[in-house]
């Protein structure tokens, strides 16, 4: 029996990942669909086909600090372990929003969220395991200028992907950031820190990953037509959810590409981390 997990997962892509993996994994298999609102949860399990896996709503805010042990602590009782972990959860921001008045919320949820995930659910990864992290090809070095670069080139651990974090986050909160070499776009030094934080832990885990058969990676989905989407690019010719769904459970169900490790994939093929990467 294998136990997959997607953050994030009451609509958009998340809904269509939960969909995805349900159709394509067995009918002793679970996929919990978590989210942090217990009505909205409910209600996109209501909305999914029968077939294939059981799919479980579950209630999990990856902003609330001791959320992701308490959730990979029920999950080990109940299963033993899990097989696949999506960490999808994201706050979508807008043109509009002032980037001072929301980086706290949108750091809790979409960077210490994604290190929280890594932290709690990689020591329970059993065998041909996947724990694959939803960014953003906007996550790469190119986007950050380089004398930035640094901050976030080589970190080798969890804890340093959350200290650079916190210094982007304070510098954006005060002010600091707009003298600075940092983007107006907070999505790029996110994306950024959230592909940092896979290359990190992998870093500590390859040898023993790889002897396993475990998957740790970052994906990128490619432009996915949604609302949020709109409000910054036009989209109309863009994927569904559904679509842009495929090649990530490709990742999880396929055999594992051992290129792929610890790296940022998009549609199958490593995207360069680094301008000087070929």
């Amino acid at each position: 029996m294998k136990v997959a997990v997607v953050t994030g997962a009451t609509q958009g892509l998340g809904l269509a990942l939960v969909e995805g993996l349900a159709q394509r994994m067995n009918a002793e298999d679970t996929v919990y669909l978590t989210g942090r609102d217990s009505g909205r949860v409910q209600q996109a399990v209501e909305t999914l086909p029968a077939g294939g896996a059981r799919v479980r709503g579950e209630v999990f805010d990856v902003s609330v600090p001791d959320a992701a042990a308490r959730f990979a602590e029920l999950l080990c009782e109940r299963h033993g372990g899990v097989d696949i972990v999506f960490n999808n959860a994201v706050m979508r921001v807008g043109p509009d929003d002032d980037p001072r008045e929301i980086v706290e919320a949108y750091t809790e949820v979409n960077n210490f969220g994604t290190t929280r995930v890594l932290r709690a659910f990689a020591p329970l990864l059993r065998d041909d395991g996947r724990l694959i992290v939803v960014a953003s090809s906007l996550g790469r070095l190119h986007h950050l200028a380089p004398v930035l670069h640094d901050r976030f080139a080589a970190l080798s651990s969890l804890d340093e992907v959350d200290e650079q974090v916190s210094a982007w986050r304070d510098a954006v909160r005060d002010g600091s950031a707009r003298s600075g070499a940092w983007p107006g776009f907070v999505n790029i030094p996110s994306k950024i820190a959230q592909v940092s934080a896979v290359r990190a832990l992998a870093s500590e885990r390859r040898a023993e990953d790889e002897r396993r058969g475990i998957l740790l990676a970052a994906v990128c989905p490619g432009m996915i037509n949604t609302p949020t989407s709109a409000l910054w690019w036009d989209v109309s010719t863009a994927q569904t959810p559904a679509q842009a769904a495929v090649p990530l459970a490709d990742l999880a169900l396929n055999p594992v590409d051992p290129a792929h490790y610890g790296e940022l994939v998009r549609f199958g093929k490593v995207l360069p981390w680094s301008p000087f990467d070929s």
